[in-house]
C-alpha cells in the first residue's frame, strides 16, 4: 500500500469513526455513567450569549425572527467563548447580495491580523456563486474553479488539502445555491483532519493542519449573509498538545 493510498484510506477511517461515535446514540446507553453526545445550538435564539465580537461593530451581528443576521460591515468575526478540538460542526447560510462573502474559522486563535482583520485557524469559504462572474477583469476570470467550500489554512496554519489549488483545497463538486436560498454546510474535524459536506454530500477535505484546538469563529466580510440552524456535537479529545492548541484569549 502506497503512501497516498495509506492517507486516503486514513482519512477515510477518521471521517467514518467521527460519523459512527455520532449516530450511535444506543451504544452509550450501555454505560449509564456517560451520556449519549448530542449536537447543541451554539446560538441561544434571543441573543449573542456565548459568543464574543471581536472585531466588528457592536450592529454588525443581530438576531431578527430567529436568524442570525449579519451586515458584514466591518471585516471582522466573532466568535465563541470557548475552545473546541474535535467536532461535528452545522450550519446554514445564505448570502443576500451578489458575490458575497464570508466564512467560518474552526481551530482559531480569534486574534485579528492588523493586515486584513481576519484571525489564523482553518477556514471553510463561503461566497456566494456570482463572486467570479463579479471579479472579472478585463475578460480574465480569478483563478478559484469553484467559489464556495474551499478549505484552508490563514495565517501561516500548515495544511495538506485534499484537492489542491495551491496550498487552498477546493470542492470536487459545486452543489451550492445562489443568493437569497439556503445552503447547508457539514463539518467534521477530527485530530487535524476536516472534512466539509455541502448540501448534503461530501466534496471537500484538508489533513494533517498543525492547528488541532481553538476557537470557532464567524466572519463578516463586506456583504449581508444570514446564518440559522449553528449546531455541534462535541466530540472526545485527541491527543492535540499545547504547540497545537490555540492560545487562550
Amino acid at each position: 500500500m502506497n503512501q497516498t493510498t495509506r492517507s486516503h484510506r486514513s482519512r477515510r477511517i477518521v471521517l467514518a469513526a467521527a460519523l459512527a461515535l455520532a449516530l450511535s446514540a444506543p451504544a452509550f446507553a450501555q454505560a449509564p455513567a456517560q451520556a449519549a453526545p448530542r449536537f447543541q445550538d451554539l446560538f441561544n435564539g434571543k441573543d449573542l450569549a456565548g459568543w464574543a465580537n471581536i472585531n466588528t461593530a457592536p450592529d454588525t451581528w443581530a438576531w431578527r425572527d430567529g436568524i442570525l443576521v449579519s451586515t458584514g460591515q466591518p471585516i471582522g468575526v466573532m466568535c465563541t467563548d470557548r475552545m473546541y478540538e474535535n467536532f461535528l460542526l452545522h450550519v446554514e447560510w445564505k448570502h443576500m447580495e451578489a458575490g458575497g462573502n464570508s466564512g467560518v474559522f474552526l481551530w482559531s486563535n480569534a486574534s485579528p491580523s492588523p493586515k486584513n482583520r481576519l484571525p489564523d485557524g482553518i477556514e471553510v469559504q463561503i461566497l456566494d456563486l456570482e463572486w467570479v462572474r463579479l471579479n472579472t477583469r478585463n475578460g480574465v476570470a480569478p483563478p478559484e474553479a469553484y467559489v464556495h467550500g474551499e478549505v484552508f489554512g490563514v495565517g501561516g496554519i500548515p495544511i495538506v488539502p485534499d484537492n489542491p489549488r495551491g496550498e487552498r483545497s477546493s470542492s470536487v463538486e459545486n452543489r451550492a445555491v445562489g443568493k437569497g436560498q439556503w445552503n447547508t454546510y457539514d463539518v467534521v474535524a477530527v485530530d487535524g483532519v476536516v472534512k466539509l459536506a455541502v448540501n448534503g454530500r461530501f466534496v471537500n477535505g484538508i489533513s494533517k493542519s498543525a492547528r488541532k484546538k481553538g476557537y470557532l469563529c464567524l466572519e463578516a466580510e463586506g456583504s449581508e449573509i444570514h446564518f440559522r440552524n449553528v449546531r455541534l456535537l462535541d466530540l472526545p479529545p485527541g491527543l492535540a498538545t499545547a504547540e497545537q492548541t490555540a492560545p487562550a484569549r
